[in-house]
Parts: structure tokens; C-alpha cells; sequence
């Protein structure tokens, strides 16, 4: 292996003081010092100060190699040339004008393109607008009230989604627990909440609702779990069935297991499509892609009565537009995801042999170019059972890493970008492992 790639350690007085020094001024002007829900244990705590390819370096000089990847939209790594380049092309002739423009309608043929049977788009600024954006324009096209969602799905920071996402108690399907104060009780009593891979209970729920029951989101693997055969293809027909919309929600899947929308995987065709994160080249972009019908409710042109107001002042901004264009260009080039999805696996398989290697109890999940280790012997299938896991012990392994130059979210996942390579993976296999003897 070589054993350049390890990340350096470096660090002076001078730069850990000011690193501390802007921690401090941090601190008190935003709340936890953190830009939203993601930080990092205090007694470990960074600055990004510059990224390229698959590394970032903290403002006190460190470097690390990276699995956040900015929570996923830098699939072809930080500060990628082909983005920059395209990027400064369009910053000369502007940045935003809030009318249509050139790169946000080929960046749309893009996607409808990769997206059978949709025939429109919307633009919006970040998935959680995308998802809520698609739940509004299933409730305008049906004339009906609530949405199904799964216990444990992420959706966003909206009312809507931010429902029994992680209940700190289990509720009574299917109601909801809100996941933060703040949410009016209308916005609760409008969402119906279902176990993750329970085709029965959540039919039955269907069934109960189904005469104000505007759509059922999901991610067709939810936070990793994968679905079980045939529950993906039982919500289509529950959704046929009663004129309900189905969604998918590929903010996270869309465009990094294969080019375009995952529903080929599957083989279920949903009615709408929210995207984000890769689309955007790390930009602030997302969009609901969908059947012609549904979307063109939401023509400014044309305000009827089912008229379903979807606009934002970014929304399919020119710059992040080109961003997008440069970063699925690159996707495209022959191979990419093979080595993705390579890459993936190879670090799945790794995490799953290191366990067993030292008698940790663990399950690996993930697809593509994600995983993440789960400490806990029992299978996982739903919220509840993923739930179960040693959270102290992770958190623990999670410190360690950051200690030897490896930057995780292991309460989420491991992303993997086109620039992590087979010595990438199999030092951060090595330092896992020296991590785990460590931890025990």
C-alpha cells in the first residue's frame, strides 16, 4: 500500500490557535457553532478551511480524507477542474438573474432524460424544498390532505418530514412523533407514518386513508435499508389503485448508484422525482422531476384552480446549473460507475471483514458508492431494528478516526467520490481496524 496517501498531520501552535480563535467567534454567533444539524464532538472540533479530490484540510493545517463529502453532492471529489472551469466560464457573465437561462433547460432536458416516464421539471434551491415541492403538487393534483412516510425516513427540514424521522420514543402507527417543537399540530395530524419493509401494516394503512391520501413518499432504500423484494413494486399498486402519487425521493440515490433515477434498479416507475446534492456540481440546486400532468399544475402561466406555486429566487440559478451540467458530464465518461461502484463494495466488504476478523458484532449496509457499519448482531430492516445498535461504541469509533485523519458521519453513512482509490479504502480499512483494537 502506499502510504503517501495517508493524510497529514501537521499542525503548529500558531495554526491551532487560531483555529480555536475562530471556534471561539463561532460559537457566539451561530447556535452549537454549527451551519445546521451536523457537528463535530467539541473536543475534536474543525474548521474546513480548503478541500480537493477526496480530502479536506481544517484550518489549523490538518488534513483528512473525507466520507462526508459535504453530506454527498461531491461525488467527483472537492474543487474538481472541470467544474471549476465550467464554474468560472459562467461567473463571467453572471451568477443568478431569476429568469429562465441556458443552462437550467438543458440541465433539465438532462433529467428528464434520465428519469423514464417524466416529462417536466421544477427547480428549487435544496431537496428538502424538492420534497416539499413534490408533496404539494401531489396534494394540489389530487385535491386530497395527507402523506404517507416512513418511520425513520429523512425527507428534509420541512413539517412534513420532519415527522417520526428519529422518534425518540416508538410510536403507534400511524401516528406521528415530531421530530423538533415547532411544527403546528394541522401540519402533524396530515401525515400518516408506516414501518419501513412492512408491506402489511402499511397497506392496511392505505386502505384506512385512502380517500384523503394524496401520495406515499420514500427513498427506495431508506438511510441504507435496503427494501425487500416486492414491497417497492406493492406500494405502486396500492398507489394505481386508489389515485395516490408515489414519490421517490433520490435526493441522496439519485444519479450515484447509476445515471439518473434508481427506479430501474427497482423496476418501479414513480409519479414524481426529487433530486438534489449531485445535480447541483455542489451548488445550492434540487428539483421535482415528474409526469407532465402533475408538473404542469405548477405553470405560472396557466393559475386554474389546481395552480401549485413552486418557484424560489435561486431556483435553476445558471451557475449551479453549470456546476451540474460539468459534474454529470463527468459521470457519464465510460466506466465511472463501475468504479464507484467498486469502490463501494470494496469498502463494505472490508468494513464486514474487519468486524468479524476481531468478533465484533456488525452489520455493513449500503449500495453503490455508500455503506456504513451498524454494531449490532441482530439483521436490519426498519427504523426499529437499526435503532438497536451500540450508538456510544460508533460515536467512539467515529472519535478515533477523526484522531488518526479519517472525517466520517457514521450517524448517517460514508460517501464515496470517483477520486477515492483502492489505497484510499485500504488504509482506511487499516485504520478501522487498528481504531476497533483499540476501542476494545
Amino acid at each position: 500500500m502506499d502510504m503517501s496517501i495517508k493524510p497529514e498531520r501537521r499542525q503548529s501552535s500558531d495554526s491551532s490557535e487560531a483555529n480555536l480563535s475562530m471556534l471561539k467567534r463561532a460559537h457566539a454567533v451561530l447556535p452549537g457553532a454549527s451551519l445546521g444539524s451536523f457537528f463535530i464532538p467539541s473536543d475534536q472540533d474543525l474548521i474546513v478551511a480548503s478541500a480537493s479530490g477526496p480530502r479536506v484540510t481544517d484550518l489549523g493545517g490538518r488534513t483528512y480524507l473525507d466520507y462526508v463529502l459535504s453530506s454527498g453532492p461531491m461525488i467527483i471529489g472537492h474543487a474538481h477542474p472541470a467544474v471549476q472551469a465550467a464554474v468560472r466560464e459562467q461567473m463571467a457573465r453572471g451568477t443568478t438573474y431569476y429568469a429562465l437561462n441556458q443552462p437550467s433547460i438543458e440541465l433539465a432536458e438532462e433529467l428528464v432524460a434520465a428519469t423514464p416516464g417524466s416529462g417536466m421539471v421544477k427547480f428549487c434551491s435544496s431537496g428538502s424544498e424538492a420534497t416539499f415541492f413534490a408533496l404539494r403538487l401531489a396534494r394540489g393534483f389530487t385535491g386530497r390532505n395527507k402523506v404517507l412516510k416512513f418511520e425513520g425516513a429523512y425527507h428534509g427540514s420541512h413539517d412534513y418530514a420532519l415527522m417520526s424521522m428519529m422518534p425518540a420514543k416508538q410510536g403507534i402507527y400511524p401516528h406521528g412523533l415530531p421530530d423538533t417543537a415547532g411544527i403546528p399540530d394541522a401540519a402533524q395530524a396530515s401525515v400518516l407514518i408506516a414501518p419501513f419493509n412492512d408491506i402489511e401494516t402499511t397497506l392496511d394503512i392505505i386502505e384506512q386513508h385512502k380517500s384523503d391520501l394524496a401520495a406515499i413518499i420514500v427513498e427506495p432504500e431508506m438511510r441504507l435499508i435496503a427494501p425487500k423484494p416486492g414491497f417497492l413494486a406493492a406500494l405502486r399498486s396500492a398507489a394505481n389503485a386508489h389515485g395516490i402519487i408515489l414519490v421517490f425521493d433520490e435526493v441522496v440515490m439519485g444519479f450515484r448508484l447509476t445515471y439518473g433515477s434508481v427506479q430501474g434498479i427497482y423496476g418501479v416507475q414513480p409519479d414524481l422525482v426529487a433530486y438534489g446534492k449531485i445535480i447541483g456540481g455542489g451548488y445550492p440546486l434540487a428539483a421535482v422531476v415528474g409526469k407532465t400532468e402533475i408538473m404542469r399544475l405548477s405553470n405560472p402561466r396557466e393559475r386554474g384552480p389546481q395552480y401549485v406555486y413552486v418557484s424560489g429566487t435561486l431556483s435553476g440559478n445558471p451557475l449551479a446549473a453549470t456546476a451540474g451540467l460539468a459534474t454529470l458530464r463527468e459521470l457519464k465518461q465510460p466506466g465511472t460507475y463501475e468504479s464507484l461502484n467498486n469502490a463501494g463494495a470494496r469498502l463494505r466488504r472490508g468494513l464486514a471483514d474487519v468486524a468479524h476478523r476481531l468478533n465484533v458484532p456488525a452489520q455493513v449496509l449500503g449500495s453503490g458508492p455508500m455503506g456504513n457499519i451498524y454494531f449490532t448482531a441482530e439483521p436490519i430492516t426498519d427504523f426499529r431494528s437499526a435503532q438497536r445498535e451500540d450508538k456510544e461504541f460508533k460515536q467512539r469509533l467515529r472519535h478515533a478516526l477523526l484522531t488518526r485523519g479519517i472525517l466520517t458521519n457514521l450517524a448517517q453513512k460514508m460517501y464515496l467520490s470517483t477520486l477515492h482509490k483502492p489505497d484510499d479504502i485500504a488504509w482506511t480499512l487499516q485504520t478501522v481496524e487498528e481504531s476497533l483494537r483499540d476501542l476494545r
